[in-house]
């Protein structure tokens, strides 16, 4: 099996290299060819200069410089499409999925699927942090149309031709992960010994916009929301209109200025509510318009 390794730099002159060596042990037992693709995400440190070096010392790395900092998913999406063999695999840069673990991923792939996912035996972060990843990843299982499929993660091995149904994206803002799932259904994971896991770059309010993108971007779950708080307020209204002309007819008066003023935050927090869900999926028509790319390469190196 030939296999395309697609790894996302950021940061990461003193990470880069410990990898390739670890890559350069593991590839070879389990791949009759093989390639690494470094994809520098517009790093400010000296990746770029670490990952020239490697493309001298090891004829099977190739260096993708990007123009400008895009996002690790903008990054991984560049090296898929420059992936030439059948099978790609994604990884972190900092060792949090240790390559002799790959093989645990193929074999799963080799069932029947076209994704499969590893995931960590035991969560490397907090309660809290762990509650709302999961979350997020219970929303992006939905989307994706696989809610079965619960332990999705950047350590991935999928069959490089999902690529094709991706193929005309473009766009600032996208999830790599439902891009794979224009093409396909058959996802799963597998538990894998991640032992070197380490702190995320995602911050809450990281994920937070991630899982903001994914609502907005790609489903119309949110517009759904909107139409049926719609609704719900309505019949709250209608209910507020019947209370009133009880209070009327039976004590011959009205309620003061605090219940009408409560009732108006209400309404007036639905209405701003649905108006930025509205918002939300304006702001991506106009990305969309704009004709963005999700990435620009500015040079290449190595192979």
């Amino acid at each position: 099996m030939n296999i395309s390794v697609v790894v996302p730099v950021y940061r990461g002159e003193t990470l880069i290299e410990p990898l390739v060596e670890r890559l350069a042990k593991a590839l070879p037992k389990f791949s009759k060819e093989y390639e690494v693709l470094l994809v520098n995400d517009g790093s400010p440190d000296n990746s770029w200069f670490i990952i020239q070096g490697l493309t001298r010392k090891y004829k099977w790395v190739l260096g993708i410089r990007l123009m400008r900092n895009y996002g690790q998913y903008n990054a991984t999406l560049c090296g898929v499409r420059h992936a030439q063999y059948e099978v790609t695999v994604t990884i972190d840069q900092d060792l949090q999925h240790p390559p002799e673990e790959i093989p645990v991923l193929l074999k799963e792939l080799q069932k029947g699927f076209d994704v499969v996912y590893g995931a960590p035996k035991q969560l490397p972060q907090g309660f809290f942090r762990n509650l709302i990843t999961a979350n997020t990843k219970r929303i992006l299982a939905s989307v994706m149309g696989v809610p079965s499929v619960k332990n999705i993660s950047a350590f991935r091995v999928f069959r490089t031709e999902l690529r094709n149904a991706s193929t005309n994206f473009r766009g600032p803002g996208l999830t790599l992960d439902i891009l794979l799932s224009w093409g396909t259904t058959r996802f799963t994971s597998v538990r894998v010994d991640i032992k070197e896991a380490v702190k995320s770059n995602y911050s809450f309010w990281s994920l937070v916009k991630v899982t903001i993108l994914i609502l907005t971007g790609y489903s119309t779950m949110p517009l759904r929301l909107a139409s049926w708080i719609g609704f719900v307020m309505t019949l709250f209204g209608l209910g507020v209109f019947v209370y009133v002309l009880a209070i009327y007819f039976r004590l011959g008066s009205l309620p003061g200025f605090p219940f009408l003023a409560s009732i108006i935050a209400i309404f007036s927090g639905a209405q701003l509510f649905a108006l930025g869900i509205f918002g939300e999926y304006l702001a991506h028509i106009f990305d969309r318009s704009m004709d963005r790319p999700a990435y620009v390469v500015q040079e290449m190196a190595g192979k």
